[in-house]
Parts: structure tokens; C-alpha cells; sequence
């Protein structure tokens, strides 16, 4: 990565507060002091975002991201035209505004996977509105999976807030066949994930705590034994390999623990109660494992204030100096 990254913009979702919150990012002085922003999107659902939300930028209109130009404080914005979104009612429901969305942060990654940007931000969805579009979407990560190659169980969701990383072993599925999916294998490979994603964030020697699936990790056994028979020895097996981890712990507890630089969870809502409870406007999702970097936010598209210019854009400013710093993973 060039000492000033460029980081993509996908704007989300027309409809919601996605275009709003990458203008306010893309602008934010803190962000332009660090990265080179570009935004991806339809240049009228930026404009009309921007006039129904009194936002003052001064946009460039570019073809390719070669055509980027950062020298005199203009905003780009790669056309990644949908004329029908253009046109959609601020917070309406539509399969125009899923393709939309899916058009801006397929682009995006594209752009990734050749090298153009350094990294991709995706900004909110709406998942009925790509339902309804007949898109298959489960989520970015998985959806970055596809889109870079990359074999869906070897990527995975972190979430980040402050100093805190959360990983989730199992995300977007029930929770009967989450249990089912939480073998011995899969645990080690979050734990690798992870670990590998650590370092290429910066740290030198990456300490991760581990929670367990059932309450109180297990009791030792007497509330189930998915801790004594697959956590554990995941985790074995990862010290094996030069990995240290802790516990398993219950995810109660477990992120009041000190001197961690990641949590590794079991399922979705162990991970995301927290996150959300913790820093519910200023969340990002790290997806992990791809040959991209690529983080989102974690909030949602916000329909019912989109086009009002009040949406805070701190989960999306978080996101990208999140990034710019961050080397170019490999897996």
C-alpha cells in the first residue's frame, strides 16, 4: 500500500442514509488527512443526497479510478450509473434500490481486486431491498467471498469499536444450524483468520480471547460439552501452530477482560449484542480472510431519516481511518 491509501466509498443503499454518510465521511478533514477518498456511485443519487441534506461539495466525475485527481480538494465520484435509482423516494423499499446497491460495492471490489484501491468501505443495505431484486445476499462478508474468489468458510465478520475486535465464527444462519456448523475445523480457522488479520493490522504478536458456545462456556460439562470436545482443542491445535489464545470463557464476561487484542465468539449475537450495546452509532464489520481489505458498518440504512441530514457518519469515519493505515492483506 502507497503511504496515502486510496479508499473506495460503495454508497449503499439510494434509499437510506448511505450516500449521505460517505459524503460526510468523504469530507471529513481527519479522513482527507489520511486517504484519498472516492466515492462510488450514481453521480445524481450523490447529488440529490447532498442538496436534500445541505451538503456543499464540489464533485468530479470520473470513468476510471486512474482518473482519480486529489490535488484540488474536489470529491470523485466513480459513475457507477442506476438511473432508476436516481429517482427512488427517500426511505422507499424497492428491487431498484438492492440493485443499486449490489452495482456500487460490486464495483468497488472490483477495483480492489485490481489493484486500483487500496481498500472498500461498503456503506448500509437494505437486505429486503436486494431480497426483492432476487440478488442472493447473506451478508458482506459472504458476498465479498464471491466476489473475489474466495471459498465463503474461509471468510469471516469482525467487528471493531475503539480498541475492540470482535470475531464471529458463525454469523447469518439460525442458531440450530450454527451449532451444527461449530466444528473443531471451522474454530481453528477463525482462530488462523483472525490471528493473520491481527498482523496484518499491526500487531506483532496478536493475544486472542476465546468464548465458548454454551452459558458459562460449559460449567465444565455440566451445561454441554461443545467447549471440552471442539473449542478446546481447536485452540490446542492452534498453539500448536504459534497462536495464543485464552479460555474458553463465557461471552458474558469475557469483554470486560483486559490485555486482548481480539475476541473470538461463537455465534452472531454473543458478538453483536455486545458491539451494539457498546458503540451502537460507531461500529464497523472487518470482513476477514479475502484478498481485499473491505469493512462496513455495522448500523442500518436508516430509512426512516434518510434525505433529513441528520445521520451521523462516525461509524463510517471510524471505517476508513480504520483502513488507511492497515497493510494490504494476503491469505
Amino acid at each position: 500500500m502507497s503511504r496515502r491509501a486510496t479508499i473506495a466509498i460503495a454508497t449503499g443503499d439510494p434509499a437510506g442514509i448511505g450516500p449521505e454518510i460517505s459524503l460526510k465521511a468523504a469530507l471529513d478533514p481527519a479522513v482527507r488527512a489520511v486517504c484519498d477518498p472516492v466515492l462510488v456511485s450514481d453521480p445524481a443519487v450523490i447529488a440529490r443526497h447532498a442538496k436534500a441534506c445541505g451538503i456543499e461539495a464540489d464533485i468530479r466525475v470520473i470513468a476510471h479510478m486512474a482518473d482519480a485527481d486529489f490535488s484540488d480538494g474536489k470529491l470523485n465520484v466513480h459513475d457507477c450509473r442506476q438511473p432508476e435509482a436516481a429517482t427512488l423516494a427517500f426511505g422507499a423499499t424497492s428491487p431498484m434500490a438492492g440493485r443499486a446497491s449490489i452495482a456500487f460495492v460490486g464495483t468497488a471490489v472490483k477495483a480492489a481486486l485490481a489493484g486500483e484501491v487500496d481498500a472498500v468501505i461498503g456503506a448500509p443495505h437494505n437486505e429486503t431491498s436486494i431480497a426483492q431484486a432476487g440478488i442472493k445476499f447473506d451478508g458482506h462478508p459472504s458476498f465479498v467471498a464471491r466476489e473475489t474468489g474466495t471459498p465463503e468458510d474461509d471468510v469471516f465478520m469482525m467487528l471493531c469499536f475503539g480498541g475492540t475486535r470482535i470475531a464471529h465464527c458463525t454469523l447469518h444462519q439460525s442458531v440450530r444450524s450454527a451449532i451444527d456448523a461449530i466444528t473443531k475445523e471451522r474454530v481453528l480457522k477463525v482462530l488462523r483468520v483472525t490471528h493473520r488479520a491481527l498482523k496484518n493490522l499491526g500487531i506483532a504478536k496478536p493475544r486472542i480471547a476465546v468464548s465458548g458456545i454454551n452459558p458459562h462456556a460449559g460449567e465444565g460439562g455440566l451445561f454441554g460439552r461443545e467447549e471440552i470436545e471442539i473449542v478446546k482443542p481447536a485452540m490446542d491445535a492452534a498453539a500448536v501452530e504459534g497462536m495464543e489464545t485464552a479460555g474458553p470463557f463465557g461471552a458474558d464476561i469475557m469483554f470486560h477482560m483486559k490485555g486482548y487484542d481480539a475476541f473470538v465468539v461463537m455465534l452472531h449475537d454473543q458478538g453483536h449484542v455486545a458491539a451494539k450495546f457498546a458503540a451502537p452509532n460507531a461500529t464497523i464489520a472487518l470482513t476477514i480472510g479475502t484478498p481485499i481489505l473491505f469493512s462496513s458498518v455495522a448500523h442500518g440504512s436508516a430509512h426512516d431519516i434518510a434525505g433529513k441530514g441528520v445521520a451521523s457518519p462516525a461509524a463510517m469515519i471510524e471505517a476508513i481511518l480504520n483502513l488507511a493505515g492497515a497493510r494490504q492483506p494476503r491469505t
